[in-house]
């Protein structure tokens, strides 16, 4: 069979990819999805002109399902085959609360300052393995969980500035997207990617339905077409989150998650004439660093669990 030149060039690039580093690849997935999900958060604040955040969450995961359908068709829709339907269910419901606070958000509040304050997810997920698996955390971790709060009131300054309920609303949408990151995580031990963002586009395209006909507007075509693109990056960004935590380790990852906060404050600053203050980048520093720390230190605790050479710290 005659290959041609696009069939030689994608062959060139797979075999590229195929000699890099599991955390090479991991990183570059990594950085692909900031890169994604800022152009989709950009796009949102757009389209959110003209038409409720809640709709435009719908169309968001109906369009993203809709880029998978040709993956999943080609596999006959064996991608679909999973024993975790009920843990897939349920970072469905969690995962769409998280977007429609977050895409709410997005449409009162300047960019940057909505991704500075997503960056407070870490710090909750750490809370969470407290509550939730009862682990221990010792003063290091403590002090950590501490700095991260102290760098959201950096950002929000309440008693100086008042606090919008767009700043409300992203802090909680950290905290929900916190215990989808942690399903997610564990789905990914036995799912692939396009697995887990296809039922994540089916039950998150159910769930939002009746949020969307609460507040439905007619639109047209142009904003149709903007809404695809949003399904498109969306797609792209959860797809590529999902391999990059199947290669290597968060650990790996984390410190380029802040790349998120530059592509969003140069779209805010381009697209919307929004700069963010000195308040936002510090807080975002103090908490993304306290996230960074409390990665390292649980990695480095699971280390010496496995090694029985100590308690945790």
């Amino acid at each position: 069979m005659e290959q041609t030149p696009q069939t030689s060039r994608r062959q060139q690039l797979g075999l590229l990819w195929s000699r890099q580093t599991p955390a090479l690849s991991g990183i570059l997935l990594m950085c692909l999805s900031t890169v994604a999900f800022s152009i989709m958060h950009g796009l949102v604040r757009f389209v959110s002109e003209v038409l409720p955040p809640f709709q435009i969450a719908f169309f968001r995961n109906i369009f993203g399902l809709a880029f998978l359908l040709p993956l999943l068709m080609r596999s006959r829709f064996a991608m679909l085959r999973t024993k975790r339907i009920g843990l897939h269910a349920l970072r469905g419901v969690v995962n769409v609360g998280a977007m429609l606070m977050f895409f709410t958000a997005l449409s009162i509040s300047p960019l940057a300052k909505v991704t500075a304050l997503s960056f407070t997810a870490p710090i909750f997920m750490a809370i969470l393995s407290v509550l939730i698996l009862g682990e221990r955390f010792r003063i290091y971790r403590w002090l950590a969980i501490l700095f991260g709060f102290l760098g959201m009131l950096i950002i929000l300054r309440p008693g100086l500035v008042a606090i919008d309920i767009g700043a409300l609303l992203v802090t909680a949408s950290a905290a929900l997207w916190a215990v989808a990151m942690v399903i997610i995580k564990i789905l990914s031990r036995t799912e692939s990617s396009v697995t887990i963002v296809a039922y994540m586009g089916i039950f998150l395209g159910l769930f939002s339905i009746g949020p969307a006909v609460w507040v439905w507007q007619p639109f047209g075509l142009e904003t149709l077409a903007w809404m695809v693109v949003i399904g498109l990056f969306g797609s792209i960004a959860q797809m590529s989150l999902s391999q990059s935590l199947k290669e290597t380790d968060p650990t790996a990852l984390m410190p380029f998650d802040f790349l998120k906060l530059v592509w969003t404050a140069l779209i805010g600053a381009w697209f919307f004439a929004e700069v963010p203050d000195i308040f936002t980048w510090i807080g975002a520093a103090v908490i993304f660093s306290s996230g960074v720390f409390i990665a390292f230190r649980e990695k480095r605790v699971s280390a010496y669990a496995e090694g029985d050479s100590g308690s945790a710290v």
